[in-house]
């Protein structure tokens, strides 16, 4: 794998992580797709800035890394749709720690 190869699939990760945070996507719909292509011997992989195991991407680190992306290949209409998940995550936990 080279440098571009890096590249497209950080970009790849950070699209995919967009679609599941806005739940555009769940990740028995990855699940599934991965499945289909896996069955068609088809290249299978997915991409993510988070282990989906074990959260949902919906912290303050991880939207920060997604609203950072997104604003340098200025999509802004992403950008605005992460940051108001992100307010209300952190409203979330103020109100759990009060």
């Amino acid at each position: 794998m080279d440098f571009i190869d890096d590249i497209n699939d950080y970009g790849e990760a950070m699209r995919n992580a967009y679609m599941i945070v806005t739940k555009k996507i769940t990740l028995d719909d990855v699940f599934a797709d991965l499945e289909r292509k896996w069955a068609m011997e088809e290249d299978v992989k997915f991409f993510l800035p988070f282990d989906p195991i074990n959260q949902d991407g919906r912290d303050p680190a991880t939207l920060d890394l997604l609203i950072e992306y997104f604003i340098d290949t200025e999509e802004y209409e992403k950008c605005a749709e992460l940051q108001t998940i992100k307010d209300k995550v952190i409203k979330c936990l103020e109100e759990q720690t009060d």
